[in-house]
């Protein structure tokens, strides 16, 4: 049979056979129709308020007389005005001094025991994993706010069962909430809350580790210390890094830690924390556009650090992969 024949052959439809049509605006159309909900959720959930935000900041409202009376007070443009002043505050400033130092604390603690427990869960010795991850893993679930109160009033000498048990055991009682004590009592809530979370990231990678690697490292004679060490830490370094950025950005944006705790102590300040500051200009003292500014501030700081992180993160690991 000839080429052309074949050709002909080929091209033949079956009686009563329609041709396909190919569907092109519909295939077109899909992708978009299925990113609409996305897309939209994100302009008015995230774009919106973001810029919103940075509307407000470069306004400032103008009190003409004594600001009574109507047309007394005006919004009017301010430009970088608020900026400046925020970036003068004192109380901002001493805010991020405070979580800087109580980000010090949380998230090498939390992360560090994240690890060990996942190294621990996986490990052949280990008996009931599925009820030692549930368990680990249900403060997380557990609401801040709630978490907050509930430590709270563990920290109260009088209603503590600690306390009570050091007082009947002569031992000092510390008070936890006031002074230097009061970062440890507030990153314990963060670490009790955050480490379960941080532990099911890294030991889903470590499952996803081939066995025939454990095994060449077992046959290398190495022991479990060493495989731990060598062979599990260096090939979870993406899920670390993963749980150390996400770390960071919610360690600047402690809320409701401290505002919780802040009825049961005088340590704590209404400008405690940058949001703190935030919440209490907006709403307290009725200056939204300073507040926002503050608010941009933040989001910009978080972004470069996190993004920072990632670049040297980044760096080092096309700097290892190149040896």
């Amino acid at each position: 049979m000839s080429t052309d024949k074949v050709k002909a052959h080929g091209s033949r439809r079956a009686p009563g056979a329609r041709a396909a049509r190919p569907a092109n605006g519909r295939v077109r159309r899909a992708p978009y129709l299925f990113l609409a909900p996305a897309v939209v959720l994100f302009l008015l959930f995230f774009a919106l308020p973001i810029g919103y935000a940075v509307h407000l900041s470069l306004r400032k409202v103008e009190v003409k007389g004594l600001g009574l009376g109507a047309g007394a007070r005006d919004e009017v443009w301010a430009g970088l005005s608020n900026y400046t002043s925020a970036l003068g505050d004192s109380e901002l400033l001493d805010g991020a001094l405070r979580v800087l130092g109580y980000g010090a604390i949380v998230v090498p603690v939390m992360l560090g025991s994240a690890l060990l427990l996942a190294l621990m869960l996986d490990t052949d010795r280990v008996r009931l994993t599925s009820f030692t991850r549930l368990a680990i893993f249900l403060p997380y679930a557990i609401p801040g706010v709630i978490a907050a109160l509930l430590w709270g009033f563990l920290y109260l000498p009088d209603v503590s069962p600690f306390y009570f048990v050091l007082d009947r055991a002569g031992l000092p009682q510390p008070d936890l909430l006031d002074g230097g004590p009061l970062f440890v009592a507030l990153s314990n809530i963060a670490v009790w809350g955050g480490t379960g979370f941080n532990m099911i990231v890294i030991y889903t990678s470590l499952q996803a580790i081939p066995a025939e690697v454990h095994e060449a490292a077992k046959l290398d004679g190495c022991s479990q210390l060493q495989v731990a060490l060598r062979v599990k830490i260096p090939m979870v370094a993406p899920s670390l890094v993963l749980t150390f950025f996400f770390s960071i950005i919610a360690t600047l944006q402690v809320f409701a830690e401290p505002t919780t705790l802040r009825p049961l102590t005088n340590s704590v300040s209404t400008t405690w924390s940058p949001l703190m500051k935030v919440y209490q200009d907006a709403f307290a003292n009725n200056d939204i556009h300073s507040a926002a500014a503050q608010a941009v501030i933040i989001a910009v700081a978080t972004l470069a650090l996190s993004f920072g992180f990632l670049r040297v993160a980044n760096s080092r690991s096309r700097q290892e992969e190149a040896r």
